[in-house]
Parts: structure tokens; C-alpha cells; sequence
């Protein structure tokens, strides 16, 4: 297996390259860089420009409007635009619930769901974790019941999601319900496309450990759907939830922020000083990014693999449990690694100044003050998308037979 790029792959590098340099907003790379806040508004401006390019769906097919880019220019266009301080692409629309409507969706649900999550026109958030029902998704409580009516077949669903990412922002929900409570758990699952402007559905802030209003609980209290609205079949929903959790987990991965944010990492040990000498002169600090080091690009090699599966029609199987513990534990480290270079400088955590512009320069370097907050926030990484305990088990079952 040959993982070094062909020429064409190098030239296709340089393009993407040029784009980037010329059309990535300079406000929204410093805010990457720098590790603050990206905006609601950030994220559908940069979209809205890579759409207007005709690179809005860098992983779909061309039939739907993608660029029809194989695996190993897509690992390309993504790692180039961490570097360049691009956020990354919200996923739950165009790397979630887009390739289920592409690959189990009716021409009807593609027509109308999918140019409008190309162009950032609706914002989608997934329903899946509920309180008792995260790593044990099967055990899910929230109720769809099917009525027959003249004014239109439809569902009312009632029940609660939690953990929703970003779901204050959202137009739709993604959510996997119970439509059939007398068979076995992962037998009675169906995928319901929910407009969440719908009467009946009330979204409540979690606040995070870092200050932040990422998530959310998501309430349905005789939420009505219409029937059109389920994906596939009714029941078949477990199939289709395994199939994006398995491109969920690969991109979890992150290798291109994780360069990037291992290059922010080596820039801040040089500035940083012990015993007069920087910090990344200091043997056992140095050892320790050197194992990051090491450890990413042994991830970024098992990545390669995994697309040359992909490039050869094989979808992702236990090796995304793989991609997906190793990749979180790599950005945990990265974080860990940040606040201890830092020190005291990263105790503070002015969530509310930051967001005002302060950026610490009276109490420590300036690129200290959202330390803490990133590390704070990493820690959910090897819980999302499955933890990792879960993704362990996988592995076991399915590489070795335990």
C-alpha cells in the first residue's frame, strides 16, 4: 500500500491552498488560531463561501451537489483548512444527517433537504443521547406514535434529548424515536426529520464546565410530524444510526486540528520559560510532545489506511472505533499539555471578558486566557460519538473475537 500523495493529489494540495489563502475570512482564522469562541455567524459565513465555490460538500457525491472529491482529497481539503484557521464544518447537516438522506432518504427528502444544507440555509442538530440512554443508545425512551388522519398521517412524538449540540441554533433535529415497543430494543428505532420551529418543542441551555452554552435539552410534548418525515422505514431506524455513527466516528479524528494545535503547542513551549531556558528545552516536557507527536502521526498513517478502504467502496468498520479513541486522546493530551506549559496563567477563566475582547494581557500572555476552557471542553470528546469504553468493546468483538 502505497500512502505517499501522486503528484495530481500535491497539485490539488496547492489549490486549496491558494483558496484558502485568498477567500478565508482573516477574523475567523485568528479566532481558530487563537482558540476563542466561533460564532453561529462564522460558521454559515465560511460555509456560504465554500458553497459559493462549489466546495460546500467537500465528502458528497456530485449527484447531490458535492464535489465529488474521493477520500484522499477530501483528508487533503480538511487537513489544509485546519491548518489555514478554517473552523471546522458544522457536521450534524452536511456529515450526519445528509449521507442517511443521500443513502436511505426519498428522491422527495433529498430534493428538499439537501441543497438547503449545502448553502447553510437550515441548521441541524442531532437527537440522539437522552438522560439513561447515551452509550446504551437502544434503551432510548422518546415515543413516536403513528395517527392516521385526513388532514394528513403523521407522528406524535413525546420524550427528551440531551447533550444537544448547539441545538439553539438548529431548524431541524435528526432524532431517533420509538416507534414499537414489543420487539427488542434496536428493532423498534425509526429516523424522523423534526422541524424545530413545530408547536411543542422547547430547548433548554446545559452550561458546560468551561462557561459555555454548547448544549442543550431538547423537550417534544405532542410534537407532531408528518409521516413524510421519517427516513426509510419505520423500525429500520438502528440500521441507519449505525451508519452515521460509523462516519461520525471517523471524523471525530480531527488530525487536522490536531497538527495544527500541536504546532500552537510547540510555538507556546518555545516562549515559555524554566529555569531560564524554554520549555521545550526541558527533557521531559520535550518528551512529552514528542509522544504527542509521534502518536498523531501514527493516527494520520491509520487514517490513510481507512481511506484507502473507503476509496475501494469498503465503509467504515471497527477501525473508526480506532480513529475515534486515539484521535480524542490526542486532542485530551494537546490540552493537558497547553495548560501545563502555561502554568498559573491558564487558572483563569473569564468567559464573559473574553467574549468582550479581553484577552488577558494583564494577568499572563495573551494566549493563555482560553486555556482552561479548552481543556475543560476536551474532556467530552472521549465520551461523544460513543465513549470510549464503548468504542473498546468494538474492537474487542469485532477485530478480536472476545
Amino acid at each position: 500500500m502505497d500512502l505517499n500523495f501522486t503528484a495530481e493529489e500535491n497539485a490539488f494540495r496547492r489549490e486549496v491552498r491558494e483558496f484558502l489563502a485568498a477567500s478565508l475570512p482573516e477574523d475567523i482564522s485568528r479566532k481558530v488560531h487563537d482558540g476563542l469562541i466561533i460564532t453561529r455567524d462564522d460558521y454559515v459565513r465560511w460555509q456560504r463561501i465554500l458553497h459559493a465555490r462549489g466546495w460546500g460538500g467537500s465528502s458528497w457525491p456530485a449527484q447531490f451537489g458535492g464535489t465529488g472529491w474521493n477520500a484522499v482529497q477530501q483528508y487533503i481539503f480538511e487537513e489544509e483548512s485546519a491548518a489555514a484557521g478554517a473552523p471546522r464544518m458544522v457536521p450534524f447537516g452536511l456529515k450526519m444527517v445528509a449521507p442517511v438522506i443521500m443513502a436511505f432518504g426519498s428522491p422527495a427528502q433529498q430534493q428538499r433537504f439537501l441543497p438547503r444544507i449545502l448553502a447553510m440555509e437550515d441548521w441541524w442538530c442531532q437527537g440522539y443521547s437522552e438522560p439513561g440512554a447515551g452509550s446504551d443508545l437502544a434503551s432510548l425512551k422518546t415515543r413516536a406514535e403513528f395517527v392516521k388522519s385526513s388532514d394528513g398521517d403523521h407522528y406524535i412524538v413525546n420524550g427528551q434529548k440531551t447533550w444537544t449540540t448547539l441545538g439553539q441554533y438548529a431548524d431541524w433535529i435528526f432524532c431517533l424515536v420509538r416507534t414499537d415497543t414489543e420487539v427488542k430494543p434496536q428493532a423498534g428505532i425509526s429516523f424522523l426529520l423534526i422541524d424545530m420551529k413545530t408547536p411543542g418543542i422547547t430547548v433548554r441551555p446545559i452550561i458546560t464546565m468551561d462557561g459555555a452554552h454548547e448544549v442543550n435539552e431538547v423537550w417534544f410534548e405532542n410534537v407532531r410530524v408528518p409521516a413524510e418525515n421519517i427516513v426509510g422505514e419505520e423500525n429500520k431506524g438502528w440500521t441507519y444510526a449505525k451508519f452515521l455513527l460509523g462516519h461520525e466516528r471517523t471524523n471525530i479524528a480531527g488530525i487536522g486540528a490536531g497538527k495544527r494545535e500541536l504546532g500552537r503547542l510547540k510555538r507556546i513551549a518555545a516562549s515559555e520559560t524554566k529555569n531560564g531556558r524554554p520549555l521545550l528545552k526541558d527533557p521531559l516536557f520535550a518528551a512529552r510532545v514528542a509522544q504527542i507527536e509521534v502518536d498523531l502521526a501514527a493516527l494520520e498513517i491509520t487514517n490513510l489506511r481507512v481511506l484507502s478502504a473507503e476509496a475501494q467502496k469498503r465503509s467504515p468498520g471497527p477501525e473508526a472505533s480506532i480513529l475515534k479513541i486515539k484521535g480524542t486522546e490526542i486532542q485530551q493530551a494537546i490540552t493537558e499539555t497547553l495548560v501545563q506549559a502555561v502554568g498559573s496563567y491558564a487558572l483563569p477563566l473569564r468567559r464573559e471578558a473574553m467574549e468582550a475582547g479581553y484577552q488577558g494581557e494583564s494577568v499572563g500572555p495573551a494566549y493563555a486566557a482560553s486555556l482552561s476552557a479548552q481543556y475543560l471542553n476536551m474532556r467530552k470528546v472521549s465520551i461523544y460519538g460513543g465513549s470510549n469504553e464503548i468504542q473498546k468493546n468494538i474492537i474487542a468483538q469485532m477485530i478480536l473475537g472476545i
